[in-house]
């Protein structure tokens, strides 16, 4: 029964879902499916905010290598949590003065958004900022001429990168923009490929994406992949 009542909701769960995309007289139902997910979303938080408090209060018990991040992530959670919860700073709602929490959790000033303005966006900012140098030497590795594929490659990114520079302009600045072989700038080079090949590449990869989610569902909902409901033995 562990894991036939699950199959069993989650095949009804997408079939409604299905049948009410496609049926407009069956559209409440995908409604009221919609929100019971919100309902169970809003359970898998609690149940995710208790976990990562488990495992890091263990690892801060037990004083394992790098116990020290876990500190900080307990910190910055408990702080954010308890900030956003009791909305610390937060002014009560103009059309409800006397209802002290009536406002906004997020409003601007208070704790809330402080942390999220001077903690969450300069720590995302760093984070791709480092990022740009992983990228940089993985395309230096990937851009060596061994064959045919990467010659293409580095010979393609060769050009955009041009054409995104005022070198790369000045360098074809003397062909002229009316004559035959405009196209070759390297700017219009660039907007070619990026809406040529680049654009048919992605859609190849989004339809590729599509198919391979439908097969998928499909083995959900048929209860072939069964592996959400864990690694236990039925």
């Amino acid at each position: 029964m562990k894991r036939t009542v699950p199959l069993i909701i989650t095949a009804l769960g997408g079939f409604v879902l299905i049948v009410a995309y496609f049926l407009p007289s069956t559209l409440t139902w995908g409604e009221n499916a919609a929100v019971w997910f919100d309902v169970l979303a809003a359970i898998a938080f609690i149940l995710g905010g208790g976990n990562l408090l488990k495992i890091h209060l263990k690892k801060t018990s037990d004083k394992v290598s790098g116990w020290g991040y876990s500190v900080i992530v307990l910190v910055a959670f408990i702080v954010t949590l308890t900030a956003g919860l009791l909305k610390i700073g937060v002014n009560p709602n103009e059309q409800f003065p006397n209802y002290p929490f009536s406002g906004v959790y997020d409003q601007v000033g208070s704790v809330f958004w402080w942390c999220y303005e001077y903690g969450f966006k300069p720590l995302t900012a760093s984070m791709f900022a480092m990022l740009a140098f992983y990228v940089a030497s993985a395309a230096f590795r990937a851009f060596r001429a061994k064959n045919f594929e990467a010659m293409l490659l580095l010979g393609t990114a060769f050009i955009i990168l041009l054409g995104r520079t005022f070198t790369g302009v000045l360098m074809t600045d003397f062909i002229p923009d009316d004559s035959f072989f405009a196209g070759l700038k390297f700017e219009n080079l660039t907007v070619y490929i990026m809406q040529v090949f680049n654009t048919a590449g992605n859609r190849a990869i989004m339809i590729g994406i599509a198919l391979g989610v439908a097969s998928t569902s499909l083995k959900v909902l048929l209860g072939v992949d069964r592996s959400y409901l864990g690694s236990g033995e039925d």
